[in-house]
């Protein structure tokens, strides 16, 4: 479990509330901050009211929206399991598993989270050329007709268990899911902790376009030391009967659904003096505030428009089955070299030492960088001569971060991916304009890709690979929730994919209409 330390305290002035929620309203929660110390001690005073919605998002309230919806969702009936149609997220799914969920069922989620490229959709870099989108939102526009999806006939929030081993641990991360009233990044109190890439919101914008669909959560955490949303939900769920899937991981999904509104009523109290930290789902989140966008200067964006809102998943920083894990990286573009030209151009910056030869020799490097617990300690690979090099950050180092990243604050200079990215590759290895890095989560697709080379197909990002081999790998710490925080808070970004919550969220629980 990782914990947050951040303390926030209260002083509310509640209005009463009169009847429950019809289509088109949420709870509107207005906050006004009035005083912030350098501890970090927020004081608020908020103001709670059910009002029309505003489409003039440069003056929401401070702290974010949240709001029951009406899901489509899976009639069990026609597709007999949950676990048949389930898919997870498209940024860890590849090639292969693509197939496999394919077959799994011809209503599997995946055929809209992402489509399969077919002879004749066209460039298949281009993805206005490419007929995977129109494709996606046929199969929802039949599911809905046919039956195969039916909408929610109560505004709803879904609670959502996730159960799964990991290092020969059980855990289940719990949160629940709800529409959260979109801001843009610096607006609010939504913040996000990675950059994004270009390529991405670009492919999530035209399946959005297409389905005028959320089909996947966006992951936020928010901070509550007792967990008291969360048990809120559990009392008011504990003798309900959940839907239950098994992933193609084995990890099984559990979800109950919340209707009665005193309950969230008592939510949206409860939520609403809380900042939200996304966790993942940045490119769908920005693409999503696109969207609305564009609905907007078309003249389409009325003030009870669901695109005003996404689809959030919200777990508590507390939450005891909360799990960061890596994400090492595969560089292409780079020119081979050996483990001796990789010291030499670190240099006084790192001290380096020779681990051993072999790709297959990553899980015990890995096991050295990770008993560390230090951020400035990298493993690295170099394809000429098959050696991992075990390289820590000196004061020279830091003192050379300090410069080149002067624009960043000491927290996001320390992480180990700043240093990576910003000083090795950008600056001591002068490789700034590489193609996007392979990335993967574990030692073992790390071996894989070094044996294997670069597969010239999408990855698992949706990057197409370039083919041939592997010249350089890293080994990288993952950021802590805690440095998710501050540096957020700092309204600072760190590079892209420097976090990965495991395990992910899946798609095909609920899906969020935006018509």
């Amino acid at each position: 479990m990782l914990s947050h330390n951040g303390i926030v305290t209260e002083n509310q002035e509640f209005g009463s509330i009169g009847g429950g929620l019809t289509e088109g309203q949420g709870w509107e929660i207005n906050v006004a901050q009035e005083d912030e110390t350098a501890s970090g001690l927020l004081t608020a005073k908020t103001d709670f009211n059910l009002s029309a919605l505003t489409t003039d998002h440069q003056s929401l309230h401070a702290m974010p929206t949240i709001a029951p919806f009406r899901a489509l969702r899976y009639d069990l009936k026609q597709v007999d399991s949950l676990s048949n149609v389930i898919c997870p997220p498209y940024d860890v799914i590849d090639s292969d598993l693509q197939n496999k969920l394919y077959k799994l069922h011809p209503a599997n989620v995946v055929r809209m989270e992402l489509n399969r490229d077919e002879p004749g959709d066209g460039d298949i870099n281009n993805p206005d050329a490419n007929q995977r989108y129109s494709r996606a939102a046929k199969f929802l526009k039949n599911w809905r007709s046919e039956g195969v999806l039916y909408e929610e006939p109560k505004p709803a929030v879904y609670v959502y268990h996730q159960s799964f081993e990991y290092a020969g641990k059980k855990h289940t991360r719990r949160g629940f899911m709800v529409r959260c009233r979109l801001e843009r990044f610096g607006e609010g109190e939504i913040y996000p902790h990675e950059e994004t890439l270009s390529g991405p919101k670009a492919d999530r914008l035209l399946l959005t376009r297409a389905c005028r669909a959320n089909l996947s959560q966006i992951f936020g955490l928010y901070p509550d030391a007792e967990n008291a949303a969360q048990e809120l939900l559990e009392q008011a769920v504990a003798e309900q009967t959940p839907v239950e899937a098994t992933d193609h991981l084995g990890l099984v999904h559990r979800m109950w659904t919340v209707t009665d509104e005193a309950v969230i009523k008592r939510l949206t109290d409860l939520m609403e003096p809380k900042p939200m930290f996304i966790a993942d789902g940045h490119h769908r989140y920005e693409t999503a505030c696109n969207y609305r966008d564009e609905l907007e200067t078309a003249g389409k964006l009325t003030p009870d428009h669901p695109a005003n809102y996404v689809l959030m998943m919200c777990v508590g920083m507390n939450d005891s089955g909360l799990l960061v894990l890596p994400t090492h990286r595969l560089f292409r573009g780079l020119a081979a070299m050996d483990s001796k030209q990789l010291a030499d151009k670190l240099g006084p910056h790192f001290t380096t030492r020779v681990a051993g030869e072999g790709a297959d020799l990553a899980p015990t490097v890995w096991d050295e960088i990770e008993a560390a617990e230090q951020q400035g300690t990298l493993g690295f690979f170099t394809g000429q001569d098959e050696r991992w090099t075990v390289a820590k950050v000196t004061e020279a180092g830091r003192k050379r971060m300090a410069e080149i990243a002067a624009e960043h604050s000491a927290d996001w200079q320390g992480l180990g991916v700043s240093l990576l990215h910003r000083l090795v590759v950008d600056t001591l290895l002068a490789a700034k304009d590489l193609p996007k890095p392979k990335y993967v989560h574990t030692v073992d697709e790390v071996v894989q890709s070094l044996e294997q080379g670069d597969a010239a197909t999408r990855d698992a990002t949706g990057v197409m690979g370039q083919g041939g081999r592997f010249e350089f790998a890293a080994l990288v710490m993952p950021a802590t929730v805690e440095h998710i925080r501050q540096i957020s808070q700092h309204g600072e970004r760190m590079p892209a994919k420097s976090t990965y919550f495991y395990p992910k969220l899946v798609s095909g629980l609920v899906i969020n209409p935006l018509e």
